[in-house]
Order: structure tokens, then sequence, then C-alpha cells
């Protein structure tokens, strides 16, 4: 099932789609469908072109992310690919002001002059997860969404820099907590819907050519993996969203940053095309 969460004359509503159309379940984002806590009986329908939609989540409790975690991405970015059998995942934390909706334009921050794109699937838990075991894993997700993980790979400041490596890395580490620098959307897709997350194709357009193009087969750590992991770390709550990683092509690599005018197309096979605006500030 697709859910999604939409705009409609100011009042944020949710449903699911059928065809053309929304069937309208409740108001507000989708929240509490994910705690299952919605009804089964039909509202109302909506011509699903009649509406905005916007992230399937507004407000999610912990946005958790991933990096280095395609091993196409490691190698572009001039390190050894990453050995499965003693590497663990590099988790970081986005701010919920990171999220936002399809075609929602993200502003081109003039804290930085290097905003860059990372198409990844994202995974929102649905039941409460606290160390639970890989095999067990993906019985806590409720099911999967398009995401774009928008980075600054630079930080344009007002001091000279220090040139430490700690000084590096937390430049690296801000670079992913911009506003608005997580869209996701345009549906909440639930997993009998995706049977396997780890055979998906994700791909990035840029002004109609494509940047990115891997599959999930690539990953280095799995989305069962990443869940049983964060699970140790962490409670997981319902709601809670866990961005995947992303493969390789992004502009840090090509020396192609992000400029107003630019429109990007992020799309993850199956879980429906996520468009983002990129507007001067």
């Amino acid at each position: 099932m697709k859910w999604l969460t939409f705009d409609e004359g100011g009042t944020v509503r949710h449903g699911y789609l059928d065809g053309d159309e929304i069937v309208v379940t409740g108001d507000g984002d989708l929240a509490a469908v994910v705690r299952g806590e919605f009804g089964t009986g039909v509202r109302e329908r909506r011509p699903v072109q009649g509406v905005r939609i916007l992230a399937p989540l507004l407000t999610p409790g912990k946005v958790i992310a991933v990096a280095a975690n395609y091993q196409e991405h490691v190698k572009e970015s001039g390190s050894e690919a990453r050995d499965q059998k003693t590497a663990t995942p590099r988790l970081f934390l986005k701010p919920d002001t990171a999220i936002t909706g399809p075609d929602a334009p993200v502003v081109l921050n003039p804290i930085t002059s290097q905003l860059d794109w990372e198409v990844e699937i994202a995974a929102v838990v649905g039941r409460r997860a606290s160390s639970v075991p890989v095999a067990q894993a993906l019985d806590h997700v409720f099911g999967y969404t398009t995401s774009n993980d928008i980075s600054a790979r630079s930080l344009d400041l007002d001091v000279p820099r220090d040139g430490e490596a700690w000084t590096g890395f937390f430049d690296w580490l801000e670079g992913k907590w911009l506003d608005g620098s997580a869209p996701m959307g345009p549906y909440l897709v639930t997993t009998d819907e995706v049977p396997d997350p780890q055979n998906l194709e994700l791909t990035l357009e840029l002004n109609g050519q494509i940047m990115q193009r891997g599959s999930s087969t690539d990953m280095v750590h799995t989305v069962a993996e990443l869940v049983s992991f964060s699970s140790r770390l962490m409670t997981l709550n319902p709601g809670d969203v866990i961005l995947t990683g992303t493969p390789s092509g992004v502009g840090a690599t090509t020396g192609v940053f992000l400029k107003p005018g630019d429109r990007m197309v992020a799309e993850v096979e199956g879980l429906g095309p996520l468009t983002t605006p990129v507007v001067a500030s």
C-alpha cells in the first residue's frame, strides 16, 4: 500500500493511493498510521492531482543516517572498499527541520558553496525496537520512502579553519544539518510491496542528466543490519526514520554542485520520484 500525507486547503491530511485517487483516512501526517492507529473505513476520495503532497512524516522523532554504506560510493571517495566482516555502521543524526516534501524547494544557504545530493532509501520504523536481532529487524519496519540527503560539502564561515582533523569531521557533520536538507516522499510504501529492500535500483537526475545510478545490493550494511545496530544504541520508536546511505555519483567526486534553478529528481525503484528544485536564498 502507498500511503501519503498531503495539504488540502491548508489542512494536513493523510490517506492511501488507489489508482489516481487518494482514499482519505484522517487528518495530520502519517504518524498515527505508522503507530497502527487508523481505521479501515473509506471516508472520502480526492484526485491525487488536486493536492500538494508533503513528506510522509513531518516531524519524525529521530532521523538516523549512515555514511559510507555503498561500496562504490566509498571507492569514489578515494577509500578502499569496506571489509564487511569488521566494518560497523557510521551513524549520524539529522534534525527534524531538515524534513521537507516533494517539489518543496531547497534554499541554497549562503553558508556553503558546495551543496550536494545523495539519493537514499529511507526506512520508517513501525514497531518499537530495542536490541533486536538482525533476523527480526525488518519486522519492525513499517515501510520505505525515497529520500535525498542533501549535504553541504563546504562550510563558508567567517573564521579561518585550523586544519585539525576533528574540524574537518565536524564541518562534514554540520553540513548535514541544513534546513530542508532531507526531502522525503512522495509515498510511504508498506513492506509488503517491498519484499527485498536489498534489490532496489536508485537514481538521481540533475536537470535531466543521470548523476547517480546504483543498487541496494551494493550496501555495506543491509537495512536489517542498520535497524538492528541502531536499536542496540538507542530505542527506535514508531515514526523514526533511517536513511540507509547513497550509491556513487555524488557531486563531491565530480566537482558539480547545486546552483539556483537546478532541479533534482531522486527515485528508488517502486517508491516513486522525489523532485526537489534549488532556489537562491
